[in-house]
């Protein structure tokens, strides 16, 4: 009995999530604007996990003082949104402060079928951040938020007709476009702790390669990483992007040809043993991205030395 009382609640449909949390039913099954609820504990914290079955968009008008990036803290005490994807499982509070949010957009992916924001809204990475990763606004930033939300609202709640889907999708288009673009900015106004982030990034890969852990747990992975430096995978690519250009996946492959071309042109080692000692399972998949990356194979990298 116990174990059942500890497992996530799965919150299949928009009317699943409105029951559970004392809330009327929604206007409309696929879609539910959750407006300014002071006695709601909120959907993104709550006092058991949950698993969505549709995503969620949060204004919360406090998000917290200090936001963790790596090790470090940043100081931060404004509000900003938060966002979750279906099959996230979301946290309990932990340190009993609940956080209440001023709006809610809940949508089912079924609102989203026959528009092409149906495969546009899986693109974007701030679906799948954690808390800790939430997206801080500025006081105009937040009117503007806010003034979409206000759109949406009425929308919902205003005459229906053959226009209102298109209308909602494109006001929702409108909120995810803003919003890629505030996260954006959030990486470059913070581009100290990004670039301390990104230090933090090559000690762990230089760790890994020098303790020789790539022989046992084979090439590092983004979720590794990601683990090592407290951040979601999708936070670390994004924040990366935004510094290099590169994704976290094409900087292990980066850090993976300077250690091949390192131990090609300084060591006897066969092409083979080169691969198992970057933790590569196998040497043709090590020497197809070799000669990806450089145009050439390793061997003829390691013949331009001799």
């Amino acid at each position: 009995m116990k174990k059942d009382e500890k497992s996530p609640l799965k919150f299949e449909t928009l009317s699943d999530a409105h029951r559970v949390f004392g809330l009327p039913q929604p206007k409309h099954p696929l879609i539910s604007m959750i407006n300014g609820a002071p006695a709601w504990p909120g959907l993104h914290q709550s006092s058991q996990q949950h698993v969505l079955g549709f995503y969620k968009i949060s204004y919360k008008p406090k998000l917290g003082g200090k936001l963790k990036y790596g090790q470090g803290y940043y100081d931060f005490d404004a509000g900003g949104l938060l966002f979750a994807s279906p099959g996230q499982v979301m946290g309990s509070v932990e340190n009993g402060e609940v956080v209440c949010s001023q709006y809610t957009l809940l949508i089912h992916p079924d609102y989203f079928l026959g528009y092409s924001l149906a495969k546009k809204v899986k693109q974007y990475g701030f679906f799948s951040y954690t808390a800790n990763e939430g997206l801080h606004l500025s006081d105009q930033e937040k009117e503007t938020i806010i003034s979409v939300f206000k759109m949406i609202d009425e929308e919902l709640n205003s005459r229906i007709d053959d226009l209102s889907h298109d209308v909602i999708i494109s006001q929702i288009g409108l909120l995810l476009t803003y919003a890629d673009r505030f996260y954006k900015r959030q990486f470059i106004t913070r581009k100290a702790v990004s670039s301390n982030l990104l230090q933090q990034l090559e000690g762990v890969l230089e760790t890994y390669f020098a303790d020789e852990r790539s022989l046992s747990a084979g090439i590092p992975t983004v979720h590794y990483l990601a683990e090592k430096l407290n951040l979601s995978p999708s936070y670390l690519s994004d924040m990366l992007r935004s510094l290099t250009g590169q994704n976290a996946q094409q900087h292990i492959h980066q850090k993976l040809i300077e250690k091949a071309k390192e131990s090609l042109s300084t060591t006897s080692l066969s092409v083979s043993e080169v691969a198992y000692q970057l933790g590569f399972e196998h040497p043709q998949s090590f020497s197809k991205l070799f000669k990806t990356k450089t145009n050439l194979s390793p061997l003829e990298f390691r013949r331009s030395f001799n």
